[in-house]
């Protein structure tokens, strides 16, 4: 194996580890077809999940420690169970040993609880009979324990002492399936889906905040009767500038971005001197007429002007109550808050010079040493995450106080920075060398690199999964839904081996009944409805898996099809969220328009005959409309403002429990969001909300906009 044989000559012993290790050898293209992957592919994901690979010696003794790695451990590194579903657990001892099993119950009785106890319950052994085994010279046994159904749900211990010695690991227990309150699950509910950067105020220093956000929800239930929000992904950037636009890209998937938080709906702003009252003012003033200008929002220009304007207020004295929360936070958050501040003042200190590597991991001596060096700065960043969590829970209060039944709904972005603070914090839990992407398919045929270095299936289990539940817990905070982009990811992702096309290569698999069941565990304890962004290239069994577990599934007018139309709204699934389009999509006015094939063929993404795309394009807006003409929803000669508002009425026809209406259609909005395929070619995640024209619309003057109105009256007439 030193050198990289053919496709269609792996070795069988390669194939097997492979297949040992969740890592897909073949998989199934867009065009139903079945593609092999490459042994190089197979070595370097192999490698990265730190399975050594490289020779054939290395290929037959990382399959030898593969056949027999469970029987090594007395128990599995975490066990995952449904409630009141009948589970097993393997215990390995050796053979002919008595053991014993227990389950330690994390919080399940108040009064234990308050006496600093932890109940427990024992497992009974049954009668399972499995052949011993001579692992590393010693003859093992396999007893088989029956998990509880009784057990709460939670995150529990479950011990094993056998001969002396004791092991323990994670239990956790989730519920078999969430479900949506009576009054979402009985009727269709519709909200708006809003980019919130783009949607500006006069107030908010050119880039919408979290203030906006909670103004937002107010108007739209008071104005428009609407029961959500959902929003971009609000999460960590760059504490430093130039910031990363894309939010889908964060530095953290845990903690928030704090340009979006108000400077002066911080309390302590109020009792600020006049002196220091004059610089937070002084520090606005560059960026204030940024709210009416109609080009790209400028992101550093704001988060200077805001990062100055906080640096003041921070400085502030807190009341006794107030300093008695924040530290309470603080506390709750722990080591991740800890080190993700601590990596934002390391980053500042650095001023975009290379991290030496000394700093490489958090509890790094040298770490350590700057910590203490730049404590306020670490202090400065713990206290961002504490005013910027106030702030979202604000806007959620407010949106239920306003009578949603939703409130906002958070979008968890697939992965993170590969040079940001997860990636550093996290790094033990991650998989380097590798890149997670998207395979070939019809709108992307070289494939998808996402730059983003993803969680090892492996690491991640023997930690508990602890680092994927604290992240949950955070995004979760103050949440009435969640919306997981890419939600296919939790059953198996596309590794890219470092510096490799898109396309080259392969799945790797996830403990999906885990990822799945802690999704929905913090979920429920949460309150929040989840909906995942099921699109792409999967397996017609996942669906029908994550309907089981009470996740929605995203269901796209453009997408679901039909005998070559548009596929009709009461055949629709129920258990999903419904919309025309999608961010990654011009508005539905571009699109009807044939923009995106204008745009496309500007900056040279297209692969076919312009005229060709073109002519598919009005095709396909023929169809459509002719079905929307069929069902008495327009007329032949419907404008564009009437067919936009047909297509909405036509998914409000579906039984779909939930429906997004992006703002952006209704406004009349033109312009794309983002532009898959390009980086700094279309100012992606920048375009401020405008009109028809492209002129800047502000929160103030939204809800006063007669096509916005006019929308709203045609989606709530056909409630």
């Amino acid at each position: 194996m030193s050198q990289t044989p053919p496709p269609d000559e792996i070795p069988a012993e390669l194939l097997e580890l492979a297949h040992v290790h969740g890592v897909r050898t073949e998989f199934y293209g867009f065009d139903g077809g079945a593609q092999q992957v490459r042994a190089s592919t197979l070595v370097a994901v192999l490698e990265a999940l730190g399975v050594p690979a490289t020779s054939r010696n290395q290929v037959q003794m990382s399959l030898a420690l593969a056949r027999d790695d469970e029987w090594r451990q007395a128990l599995p590194p975490t066990v995952v169970v449904r409630q009141g579903v009948d589970a097993t657990v393997p215990v390995h001892v050796n053979d002919g040993s008595a053991v014993q099993v227990w389950v330690e119950l994390d919080g399940a009785e108040p009064l234990a609880a308050r006496r600093g106890q932890r109940e427990r319950r024992d497992l009974t052994q049954r009668e399972v009979y499995v052949e011993p085994r001579m692992v590393d010279g010693r003859r093992t046994g396999r007893a088989t324990f029956a998990v509880p159904t009784d057990l709460p749900l939670g995150w529990h211990t479950l011990h094993a002492t056998s001969d002396g010695g004791e092991a323990k690991t994670t239990l956790v227990v989730t519920p078999q399936r969430l479900t949506l309150a009576p009054e979402v699950e009985q009727k269709q509910v519709w909200g708006l889906l809003v980019q919130l950067y783009s949607v500006r105020s006069r107030t908010s220093w050119g880039l919408g905040d979290l203030a906006d956000l909670a103004d937002i929800a107010w108007l739209a239930a008071h104005r428009g009767g609407a029961d959500f929000v959902a929003v971009n992904p609000l999460a960590a950037a760059e504490p430093t500038v130039p910031m990363t636009p894309s939010p889908y890209l964060p530095t953290s998937r845990r903690f928030l971005n704090p340009v979006y938080v108000r400077v002066e709906d911080i309390l302590e702003t109020a009792y600020l001197s006049a002196a220091d009252r004059s610089l937070v003012e002084w520090a606005a003033d560059p960026v204030r007429d940024l709210a009416t200008d109609p080009g790209p929002i400028d992101r550093d220009a704001v988060w200077e002007a805001k990062k100055a304007a906080l640096e003041v207020v921070f400085t502030a004295p807190r009341r006794a109550a107030r300093q008695a929360a924040y530290e309470e936070f603080v506390a709750e958050q722990g080591k991740g808050l800890r080190d993700y501040a601590t990596w934002c003042a390391i980053t500042e200190h650095l001023a975009g010079k290379d991290w030496p590597r000394e700093l490489s991991t958090p509890d790094a001596p040298a770490v350590v040493a700057l910590r203490e060096q730049l404590a306020e700065r670490v202090e400065f960043h713990t206290w961002l995450q504490w005013v910027a969590d106030e702030q979202k829970a604000v806007a959620q209060r407010t949106a239920r106080e306003a009578g949603m039944k939703i409130g906002i709904m958070h979008d968890l972005a697939v992965g993170v920075h590969p040079e940001g603070a997860d990636a550093w914090a996290n790094g033990a839990y991650l998989a380097r060398g590798v890149e997670v992407g998207a395979p070939p398919d019809m709108y992307n045929q070289q494939g998808q690199n996402w730059s983003q270095p993803p969680w090892n299936p492996r690491a991640l289990a023997k930690a508990g999964y602890a680092p994927y539940r604290d992240m949950l817990r955070t995004v979760l905070r103050s949440a009435g839904a969640l919306r997981a982009d890419h939600i296919l990811g939790l059953f198996r992702l596309w590794w890219i081996p470092g510096g490799s096309k898109a396309s080259a290569g392969t799945y790797v698999a996830y403990d999906h009944e885990a990822m799945v069941g802690i999704l929905c565990l913090e979920a429920q304890r949460a309150g929040a409805v989840v909906v995942g962004e099921d699109l792409g290239v999967f397996e017609p069994w996942v669906r029908d898996y994550l309907a089981d577990r009470g996740i929605l599934g995203t269901s796209v007018l453009w997408f679901e099809q039909e005998n070559g139309g548009p596929l009709p709204p009461e055949k629709y699934r129920h258990l999903a969220m419904a919309s025309v389009g999608t961010h990654d999509m011009p508005p539905t006015a571009g699109y009807l328009a044939g923009e995106h094939v204008d745009l496309r063929e500007r900056l040279g993404l297209l692969t076919e005959p312009v005229e060709v795309v073109r002519r598919r394009a009005r095709e396909e807006r023929e169809v459509f409309v002719r079905a929307l003409v069929e069902r008495g929803l327009v007329g032949e000669d419907a404008s564009e403002r009437e067919i936009v508002e047909a297509m909405h009425r036509y998914l409000r026809r579906a039984p779909s429990a939930l429906f997004g209406v992006q703002l952006v259609d209704m406004v009349g909005e033109r312009r794309s969001q983002n532009q898959p395929g390009t980086d700094q070619e279309y100012p992606n995640w920048k375009v401020p909300l405008g009109d028809a024209n492209g002129n800047p619309i502000l929160l103030e003057d939204l809800f006063e906009s007669q096509r916005l109105r006019s929308l709203i009256a045609a989606l709530n007439a056909d409630a």
